[in-house]
């Protein structure tokens, strides 16, 4: 039987003399954080402190040693009772050679593809050199020359994380090591090298279909396989170096995303076996479902909606970055929280991002379980990449090796050939400047589709995001397949989300600073405010100060040197300007078939767009997804005849009964009420024209809407037009939290937490509160609550601020 041995411990790395203890995964940052040898570059500016490190050559060495097959020591070679012995790399970022005594074994070039080597009989020193990914990248360019991108750093001359070299949201922190497990494996007669399972489902029946490649050290001994799963059995003889197996089983149970039902997993065990001797084994958790993309042209332009198992659906979707600059310390564990994070805000799709990498199994193995749908980006974005070789070949063999790779899981459900690059050829001013050069078109149009065809054809690929379908379109044509909505952060006012319904919005985002305590570890003894030089330095993007402050000022007073006020009202304007943009389009279904935030998650301390920090504290943004993503949803819409009610119901049962409207003044008096009925389909969304004479007039006045413990709010005017009275609470300490009691009305209440303890979570975001209504706000992780202290930590909207 295939004998597998973890080389995880033993490791130096060395670097123009100097050695230093080496984990293994792990990565050269992380080795010299450990020793104490670079600053943290998260905390303050120590980013730019450890710019060199990217620039350099790094060595890891251990030993690999002859031994006998029973110890757990490395070993290889003839001795160990096995006929060969293979040396495998899960993953080598990025460009390196590897060496064994002294004997060069290969040299690779591409962090997202696995390597595996033949050791037999051999023993020494093992060394993993790893060349600098900028002169790598440089040498490439020099080669191939040079093409234009989003960013003035090299990432799309060489097959690695694109964020490695910084974002508008990361920082620029150029990695190299051995990132993923290494392992020694010895085996006999034959291995199996792959297996691509084909899972279909037709009126109750499940078929899987394992496609086995081997690889043989025998070539005349006869093989076969045997496959199990559902409780049901099939053998197959493997003809020169692969077989198939089929197996066909009844009544099976369906894998749904969240909220649609549940999410069976089956196992498949497969064997390879000579005679009766099991050489090899392989396992996996399959789901039973089918999924399309519906791209039919209709009035309205060009759909982009996915169907799983004949049920349309409206997208909530996140977009996910890696969680962390450095991949190698994200644990299954940190994955699980971070994914439990999404569904816990009503997420039902999560798009990897193109200038990331392809996830771990623990990644897609936790979306699998928790009913997350997964889109995956082929790792290409927001640049012209050259279509030649060293690249063209290295494209194609770790879409092949990923693409089989992740088949098992049924929570992925769409492959997409890049982030912005099509938009970028287009709009970009990329196609003059590229004068007929290579850019990656041949990629996302020509090889990655072939290759998810043949590979994986019970998943639908889409060419890029966005994408209109055709060069027929503008490729980010709102009204034909998806659309990415920058030009509202960028240049307009959130509300502006309001004037278009695109097909299906991949990207859409406000910016907010993370977390206070998150700011106050990574800032230590900053005196903060927007502008101060650590805020400035965890701030990436462009002029990304600047667009939060025409952002605020477009509704609120913007609070000169006040920290604490403007951070509050960052973050409430982050919330706000998402809220804009989800009801409105929810409110637009079936039209509009999907929103996806940028972004979840971030990969250090930093303001963004993202919902989670750095830290992993969510941000208000997180806590209004979960309205927004709910399966029920009251929304205000502002239309051209009037305002309407938009009573959005995505789930399965009807919604019926009858809205309370309130037409109200700031002072807490109801100038007008009545109640209105509605009926929502399962799937569907219910719109109710407000009566006029319960329409609010002038900045004295709003709306609101309750039904089912749900609430609407309309005000007329920005906030800084609204004379709102000086808020007026009381607070009580209860049982797991606080209590508050409004006397006036209370608008966009925020308790942040992790003023009262860096640890202390509360269970709520912003809530608006009319005179007399109470909220229990249930608070985690405070060790002394006080009432006193609960009060600092409490914002709400002020007059005149």
């Amino acid at each position: 039987m295939l004998q597998a041995t973890p080389l995880t411990d033993g490791w130096t790395l060395r670097h123009e003399g100097a050695a230093l203890p080496a984990a293994v995964p792990g990565c050269v940052h992380t080795d010299l954080l450990a020793a104490g040898a670079i600053p943290d570059p998260f905390l303050g500016r120590g980013e730019a402190e450890v710019a060199w490190v990217g620039r350099r050559d790094w060595t890891y060495e251990t030993d690999l040693a002859v031994t006998s097959s029973h110890e757990s020591s490395h070993k290889s070679g003839h001795e160990s009772g096995h006929e060969q012995t293979d040396l495998v790399f899960d993953g080598l970022d990025t460009v390196a050679e590897i060496l064994l005594d002294g004997r060069l074994l290969g040299r690779v070039r591409n962090m997202h593809r696995s390597y595996r080597f033949d050791v037999t009989g051999m023993s020494g020193r093992l060394s993993v050199r790893f060349a600098s990914a900028y002169a790598e990248a440089e040498a490439v360019r020099g080669k191939l020359g040079e093409r234009p991108s989003a960013y003035a750093e090299p990432y799309q001359y060489l097959r690695k994380m694109a964020c490695s070299f910084g974002w508008d949201w990361g920082p620029t922190l150029v990695t190299a090591g051995i990132w993923r497990p290494v392992r020694i494996e010895q085996w006999s007669t034959a291995r199996i090298s792959r297996v691509r399972p084909l899972v279909t489902v037709e009126e109750g029946t499940g078929q899987v279909e394992l496609v086995v490649d081997v690889e043989r050290s025998r070539v005349e001994v006869p093989l076969t396989v045997e496959a199990a799963v559902g409780g049901v059995r099939a053998r197959a003889e493997i003809e020169g170096s692969t077989g198939v197996v089929r197996l066909t089983v009844p009544d099976v149970e369906l894998w749904w995303p969240r909220g649609y039902g549940e999410q069976p997993l089956y196992d498949v065990e497969l064997t390879l076996l000579h005679g009766e001797e099991a050489l090899d084994s392989w396992h996996r958790r399959i789901g039973f479902r089918t999924v399309e993309l519906d791209r039919r042209p209709d009035e309205h332009g060009t759909g982009f909606t996915l169907v799983v198992n004949g049920e349309r659906l409206f997208a909530r979707g996140v977009n996910w970055i890696p969680d962390d600059v450095f991949p190698s310390r994200i644990t299954r564990e940190r994955y699980r929280e971070r994914l439990e994070q999404a569904a816990g805000a009503g997420v039902d799709l999560v798009r990897i991002w193109g200038g990331g990498i392809y996830e771990s199994e623990d990644f897609y193995d936790a979306c699998d379980e928790l009913g997350l749908l997964v889109w995956q980006d082929f790792p290409f974005a927001c640049a012209a990449y050259p279509e030649e070789q060293p690249l063209r070949g290295e494209v194609e063999a770790e879409a092949r090796e990923n693409v089989v790779r992740l088949m098992p899981h049924p929570s992925l459900v769409l492959w997409n050939g890049n982030n912005e690059n099509l938009w970028g050829f287009r709009d970009w001013e990329w196609e003059p400047r590229l004068a007929g050069e290579s850019w990656g078109e041949g990629y996302y149009l020509g090889v990655l589709p072939r290759v998810v065809a043949e590979l994986d054809p019970t998943r639908p690929y889409t060419a890029g995001s966005p994408w209109s379908g055709s060069w027929d379109h503008h490729p980010n044509d709102p009204a034909h397949g998806t659309h990415h909505s920058w030009e509202v952060w960028n240049r307009e006012d959130h509300a502006d989300y309001r004037l278009s319904v695109p097909r299906f919005v991949a990207e859409f985002g406000w910016q907010a600073p993370p977390a206070y305590a998150t700011l106050r570890r990574a800032l230590p003894g900053e005196e903060l405010a927007p502008d101060s030089p650590g805020m400035l330095h965890h701030q990436k993007a462009d002029d990304g100060n600047g667009k939060l402050r025409r952002g605020l000022e477009r509704h609120f007073g913007f609070p000169e040197g006040d920290f604490d006020r403007w951070h509050y009202l960052t973050q409430v304007n982050q919330a706000r300007a998402v809220a804009a943009g989800i009801e409105h389009w929810r409110s637009h279904w079936p039209v509009c078939a999907g929103t996806v935030v940028w972004q979840l998650n971030d990969c250090w301390p930093v303001t963004s767009w993202a919902a989670i920090d750095g830290d992993g504290r969510e941000k208000p943004l997180y806590h209004e997804l979960r309205r927004l993503y709910a399966d029920r949803l009251l929304t205000l819409q502002v239309r051209e005849y009037g305002l309407e009610l938009a009573v959005v119901n995505q789930a399965a049962e009807e919604w019926e009964g009858a809205v309370r409207l309130r037409r109200m003044s700031v002072e807490g008096e109801v100038l007008g009420e009545a109640g209105v009925g509605f009926a929502a389909g399962g799937r569907a969304v219910a719109r109710v024209g407000v009566p006029r004479e319960l329409e609010p007039a002038g900045p004295k006045e709003f709306l609101v809407a309750d039904v089912d413990a749900l609430r609407a709010v309309h005000f007329p005017v920005p906030d800084r037009e609204v004379p709102y009275p000086r808020p007026e609470f009381d607070i009580a300490l209860v049982p797991g939290g606080i209590s508050v009691t409004a006397r006036t009305l209370v608008r966009d209440l925020l308790l942040q937490a992790d003023r009262l303890d860096p640890d202390a979570v509360a269970d709520r975001g912003l809530v608006t509160l009319l005179p007399g209504e109470e909220v229990t706000i249930g608070v985690r992780g405070w060790e002394t609550p006080a009432v006193e202290a609960a009060r600092s930590a409490l914002y709400c909207m002020e007059p005149g601020r």
